[in-house]
Order: C-alpha cells, then structure tokens, then sequence
C-alpha cells in the first residue's frame, strides 16, 4: 500500500524497513513531459523530509524528497534512461529503494493524499 507526501512522492513498503519511492500521477501531470532524473547512488543517505534527487521537465527542474531516513540499495535505471516512463506509468516507475528505514515524514494515506491534491487543485 502506498502513502504520499505532501510534496507529491509516494512510498511504497516491501517490509518493515525496505522501501520504494517514486512522484505521484498529480505530480507528473503538474510537471509535463519529464526529459531527464537525476538519482543517488548506491549506498548514499537520504533524509526523511529532504530532497534526494530532482526531476527536469520542459517546463521546470523539481527535487524529489525522500519520505523516509535509511541508505540507497538501488537506483531505477531504467526511469534515468526513459524518464517518459514516469508520465506513462507514475505508479510503477520507482525512482529509487531505501532499506535499512529509520524514520518517516509525515505521511498520508491514499483518501487523505486525494482530498489534499483536491483541495490544492482549487488554488
């Protein structure tokens, strides 16, 4: 099951402490075309609440903040060769997984994700 920031990255658990990260569908709508990702490395830090990468799209360059504390065990290779694969498909296209999870920021649940992304949509 997925939660979301709000900042528009979602997070994804496989267990306790291993964790998938990618931007949400209201996110790549907002960004248009995406033409390139810039990712951490293997065995880097990311920071619950901190940016960890940025996305670059025809209209603007975006971090990407990491909904979690732990160490990089893998960067999406594909999504950093065909970044169109995050507006084709936002929800399987991860950007990076974390394991060894220490910490969250605050997250959101699917139902309070949508009424969050409804109520920004009327500003």
């Amino acid at each position: 099951m997925k939660k979301y920031l709000k900042t528009h990255e979602w997070v994804e658990f496989s267990n306790e402490t291993t964790a998938r990260i990618g931007i949400s569908d209201y996110a790549q709508k907002a960004l248009g075309d995406l033409v390139f990702v810039n990712l951490p490395q293997e065995g880097d830090e990311v920071q619950a609440g901190e940016a960890f990468g940025d996305v670059e799209s025809v209209k603007a360059v975006s971090d990407v903040i990491s909904p979690v504390t732990g160490t990089v065990a893998a960067a999406n290779q594909e999504i950093m060769d065909n970044p169109a694969l995050i507006n084709e498909a936002p929800y399987d296209s991860w950007f990076i997984e974390v394991k060894d999870v220490s910490e969250t920021a605050e997250l959101l649940s699917e139902d309070e994700y949508a009424q969050f992304c409804e109520k920004e949509a009327q500003h």
